[in-house]
């Protein structure tokens, strides 16, 4: 098996994957261990760096279901964007390579099958035909590996969060974005699916699959519906302040359990986000000031939406989050 590269990182702390300049990264240089989740276009696995015993997360993703699928520009975009992103709530890309498997002739498979199936081998056939279109060429990403897992999962166990937690990990998004914004990155996708937890209980933002340069002004209908800001829903032009409508309904679930303009039809969620149809049920109990919060950042025109730094400087923030970004229970 031919191994193609890309570069590997620069060591730049004790923490991160050590590299050399001149050398490419190489499925060799890994010990696989035991899969962390799959999904639509490949497996996770937890993995160690052989030469540095380092634990990364190393993502397999299957080019051939990517052209499938028509997102392999998103895959590029999340690889680019993601690789120079530095910061602690945001989950760090180290590295990335790619694989290509020699493809066997067509003639040599259609004499092979023949042989088999003259032999009573059908379904020796069908495995040799199914194997046969998984010659593809694989792309890995070497990921930091978030030892606590998706908090998708732990939301789903708790069924909502207290107030400490949840203005914790939104004062932790409010400064990743904050630093993103600065990069003029926006991420176009925060939700519970895309937020790992790491080993001391921080917050990472994990998938830039959706996330774009901010140089201009863009109509792109991206994300999950839920998530959705109504600039978006309408198709008009949207900008950085399409997180922060994303910020107000991840701090909503986090405190009811559910999305705050979830409905039954996906037309019923199209017209409650349009008409921002914001209501807060009496259950569980939430304080006035997380209320006023969410109101500030679900307004329509995302011009009035309260700006992530003074998010930060909300009383409700500042009372309820622990300083050090970490909820401790």
């Amino acid at each position: 098996m031919a191994i193609a590269a890309e570069t590997r990182p620069h060591e730049k702390a004790s923490s991160e994957v050590p590299a050399e300049e001149k050398k490419r990264w190489t499925l060799n240089d890994f010990d696989i261990g035991k899969p962390l989740g799959r999904g639509k276009f490949g497996h996770v696995y937890l993995a160690r760096e052989k030469r540095s015993n380092h634990i990364v997360a190393l993502k397999v993703l299957f080019k051939e279901q990517l052209k499938k699928s028509q997102v392999e520009h998103q895959l590029r975009r999340e690889v680019e964007i993601q690789s120079h992103l530095r910061h602690p709530n945001i989950l760090r890309l180290y590295g990335y390579f790619y694989d290509q498997v020699q493809a066997v002739s067509t003639s040599f498979v259609s004499v092979l099958s023949n042989l088999l199936i003259g032999c009573g081998q059908s379904e020796s056939f069908l495995l040799l035909t199914e194997d046969f279109h998984l010659v593809q060429k694989r792309v890995y990403l070497i990921l930091e590996y978030a030892a606590k897992g998706e908090l998708y999962k732990e939301l789903q166990k708790c069924k909502y969060f207290s107030e400490r937690r949840t203005a914790t990990y939104v004062a932790s998004l409010a400064r990743a974005l904050i630093y993103c914004h600065g990069k003029h990155v926006i991420h176009r996708d925060i939700k519970p699916e895309n937020l790992l937890v790491g080993a001391q209980g921080e917050l990472k933002i994990a998938d830039f699959g959706w996330s774009v340069h901010t140089f201009n002004r863009r109509r792109t209908m991206c994300g999950t519906l839920d998530y959705l800001p109504p600039e978006m829903v309408e198709s008009v032009e949207h900008d950085a302040s399409v997180d922060i409508w994303s910020l107000g309904v991840l701090c909503y679930e986090f405190l009811y359990g559910v999305p705050p303009f979830e409905a039954k039809e996906h037309s019923e969620t199209y017209r409650r986000i349009t008409k921002v149809d914001l209501k807060f049920p009496s259950k569980p109990v939430v304080s006035s000031t997380a209320k006023d919060l969410i109101s500030q950042m679900l307004m329509k025109d995302s011009a009035q939406r309260l700006p992530l730094y003074r998010v930060l400087e909300h009383p409700w923030i500042v009372q309820n989050a622990d300083p050090s970004g970490v909820y401790r229970g």
